[in-house]
């Protein structure tokens, strides 16, 4: 399948590091023209180089701004007027005993993990459905649906992000655009290795403290293995192509076989 999205614009969310500069380059690699997001300038202008790089030399650029916060959404969309693959990536994740989270932790988690992804829906939604082609992609979780009892607050977020998906779907009902959330299962980024480690120690060699994670932590996984980002990106970049026409308003899942119940 030769994935062709030349012509097309797709600004992807947390995009200079782990799962969010794979889609990135996957997004290049097939001709799009991808704006990589972060909070800070030299970040975003390495992983801006980066992405450039490893797509062969794609056309990319950098949109800086903090999207938990208005002010920050605003100088994203100042950077990136108008895009026609929208992939809200952004979020933010952590292990806490469920009775020691308090409010601030709550709202702190839904602003990042759930009204990034609205604001940013909201504002270009409309030109989508206006231009009448267009793709959102929310990158959800299996802790969507297997609420880990160390992270209630990370879970609560991405089953937000499920209902988001759906009801702007229906929003979009008929216009050319898709919405769809994407479950990822345990995926390997630096983020996750350092979380692995917090739950299972430092002592033992990172395969060995990867197999103790999924068996102890993450039993329903068939893989028994952490996801690579760039096995999340090929289905981002599918789902993001004309071939995925047909699919909007769902939860589509790269999980690793690890969630056992039927979304509805």
């Amino acid at each position: 399948m030769q994935i062709d999205l030349s012509g097309r614009t797709a600004l992807v969310t947390g995009s200079t590091q782990g799962i969010g500069q794979a889609i990135a380059t996957g997004l290049a690699r097939a001709g799009a023209r991808v704006a990589v997001n972060g909070r800070g300038e030299e970040r975003v202008a390495e992983a801006v180089r980066t992405v450039r790089a490893d797509s062969g030399g794609g056309d990319v650029t950098g949109a800086v701004g903090d999207l938990a916060t208005e002010r920050g959404a605003a100088a994203v969309l100042e950077a990136v007027p108008a895009v026609d693959i929208l992939v809200n990536n952004l979020g933010i994740f952590g292990a806490a005993p469920p009775l020691e989270i308090d409010d601030a932790e709550w709202r702190r988690y839904f602003e990042v993990n759930v009204l990034s992804a609205v604001r940013l829906i909201r504002a270009y939604l409309p030109g989508m459905k206006e231009r009448g082609w267009g793709r959102v992609l929310n990158l959800a979780s299996d802790s969507a649906v297997a609420i880990p009892a160390e992270m209630i607050h990370y879970g609560m977020t991405k089953t937000s992000l499920l209902a988001v998906s759906r009801g702007f779907a229906k929003d979009a009902a008929g216009t050319g655009v898709t919405v769809n959330s994407v479950i990822a299962g345990p995926t390997h980024t630096g983020g996750v290795e350092s979380f692995v480690r917090e739950l299972v120690g430092d002592t033992l060699p990172w395969e060995e403290a990867q197999h103790e994670f999924m068996v102890k932590y993450r039993p329903q996984s068939l893989l028994q293995r952490l996801i690579e980002p760039e096995e999340i990106a090929h289905l981002v970049v599918y789902l993001a192509s004309p071939y995925a026409s047909a699919t909007t308003g769902g939860a589509v899942r790269v999980d690793g076989g690890y969630v056992d119940s039927i979304l509805p």
